[in-house]
C-alpha cells in the first residue's frame, strides 16, 4: 500500500464514509478508489482533492490530508518545469509556426486526453513559451495555451485567474479575433459548467463589445450569455442568446472536427442539448439526437456529457429518481481517466435539480 493511498483510507474511515458512499461523493468508481487505497493504482491530483473536498473541515482539522494533492505531483513537476525553462532560456528555442504547429495540436488533444495528463504537458509548454513573448503574434498563441490551461483546472476560482491572464496576453496580441475567441471560450466554460456567472456574463458582454462581426470567439460569447440566462431560469432570454447563438453558427461554423478552438454542428448541438435540459425544454431531444448523429466516434468523453444531459433532462420532466441513476451509471460508464470537471459539475447539477 502506497503511504497516499493509505493516508486517504484513514482519512475516510475517520470520517465514518464508506468506499461505496465515497465512490459516490467524488464521482469516481469503487473499484477505482479501492486500487488507489491499496496502491495498486497512483493517487492522482484529482482523486486526492476530491477525497479533500469530500471530506472537508473535519479531517482538515485532523490533518490528515491537508495540501496532500500538491505533495502528489510537486516535486518531479518543479525540477521538469525548472529543466524545460532553463532549455529554452539557452537554446534557440521553437519558431513562430511551430508555436502555431503546437497549438493547432493542443486544441485536437483536449479533446481527447484527460485533464491531469494535459495540464503537465501545458505547464512545461508555457514555462517555455513565456521565453518567446516577443511578438504579437506569440502573445496571441500564449493566449490560447493560457485559456486551455484555465480548462484543465479543477476549480472555478483557479480557472478564471488563467482565463483573465490569457484576455490580458489576447490584448498584447493586437488580434481582435484572438482577444474576443479568448473571453468568449472562457465565459462558455464558466457557463456551460453553471459556475461563476457573474464572471461568465462579464467575460462574453466583453467580447460582444470587442467586435459585432460574426465569429466563432462571438459565438462562444452567446452561448455563454444563454447558458447564464438558463442557469437563473430565465427562459426567454437564453432562447433569444440561442437564436442569436446559432445566427452565428451558419455563418462561422467549423468543418474541423475535432478541436476546442472549433465549434462544428455536433459541438454546437451539445452546447444547445446542455442549454435546453437546463430548461426543461422538449426541444432538447432533438438537439441531444443531433450531437449523437454528428459527433466523431473517437470521442467518448462528449458523448457522456449527452447522457448526462439526458439524465437531467428527466430531473427537470419531474422524473427525479431515474434522472439521477441516469446520469450517475453515465458517467460510471466512462473510465475514470476520462473524467473531467465539466463532467462531474453536470452530475452535481443533475443531483442538485432532482434535491
Amino acid at each position: 500500500m502506497s503511504q497516499t493511498g493509505e493516508t486517504l483510507r484513514k482519512a475516510r474511515e475517520s470520517a465514518g464514509i464508506s468506499l461505496a458512499r465515497m465512490a459516490v461523493l467524488s464521482h469516481f468508481s469503487k473499484g477505482h478508489l479501492s486500487n488507489v487505497e491499496a496502491g495498486r493504482r497512483t493517487a492522482t491530483p484529482d482523486v486526492v482533492t476530491a477525497y479533500e473536498q469530500v471530506l472537508g473541515d473535519h479531517m482538515r482539522r485532523r490533518g490528515l490530508i491537508t495540501g496532500l494533492a500538491a505533495g502528489v505531483v510537486a516535486p518531479a513537476a518543479v525540477s521538469e518545469l525548472i529543466h524545460r525553462g532553463f532549455t529554452a532560456a539557452l537554446g534557440a528555442g521553437a519558431g513562430e509556426e511551430q508555436w502555431r504547429e503546437r497549438a493547432d495540436s493542443l486544441g485536437r488533444d483536449y479533446m481527447s486526453v484527460g485533464a491531469a495528463e494535459l495540464q503537465d504537458r501545458l505547464a512545461g509548454d508555457l514555462v517555455v513559451l513565456q521565453q518567446h513573448l516577443g511578438t504579437p503574434a506569440m502573445w496571441g498563441l500564449a493566449a490560447r495555451f493560457l485559456s486551455v490551461y484555465g480548462k484543465t483546472t479543477g476549480e472555478a476560482r483557479e480557472a478564471i485567474r488563467w482565463y483573465r491572464m490569457a484576455a490580458v496576453a489576447a490584448d498584447r496580441s493586437d488580434d481582435t479575433d484572438v482577444r474576443v475567441w479568448v473571453r468568449g471560450r472562457a465565459a462558455l466554460a464558466l457557463g456551460y459548467e453553471g459556475v461563476a456567472l457573474g464572471v461568465s456574463d462579464d467575460l462574453a458582454d466583453q467580447a460582444i463589445a470587442l467586435a459585432d462581426r460574426p465569429s466563432l470567439g462571438r459565438l462562444n460569447a452567446l452561448m455563454a450569455k444563454a447558458h447564464v440566462a438558463g442557469v437563473r431560469g430565465d427562459h426567454r432570454d437564453a432562447v433569444t442568446h440561442l437564436d442569436a447563438a446559432r445566427r452565428v453558427f451558419d455563418r462561422t461554423g467549423s468543418t474541423e472536427q475535432i478541436s476546442d478552438f472549433a465549434v462544428p454542428e455536433w459541438r454546437m448541438a451539445t452546447f444547445t442539448s446542455m442549454l435546453l435540459s437546463r430548461l426543461g425544454d422538449p426541444g432538447a431531444v432533438e438537439a441531444q439526437e443531433w450531437a449523437d448523429r454528428t459527433r466523431p466516434a473517437s470521442l467518448p468523453r462528449f458523448a457522456t456529457h449527452i447522457e448526462l444531459h439526458r439524465g437531467l433532462l428527466l430531473v427537470k420532466s419531474g422524473d427525479q429518481a431515474e434522472g439521477v441513476r441516469y446520469a450517475r451509471s453515465a458517467l460510471a460508464g466512462l473510465p475514470a481517466a476520462k473524467h473531467s470537471q465539466s463532467l462531474r459539475l453536470i452530475l452535481r447539477e443533475v443531483e442538485r435539480a432532482a434535491a
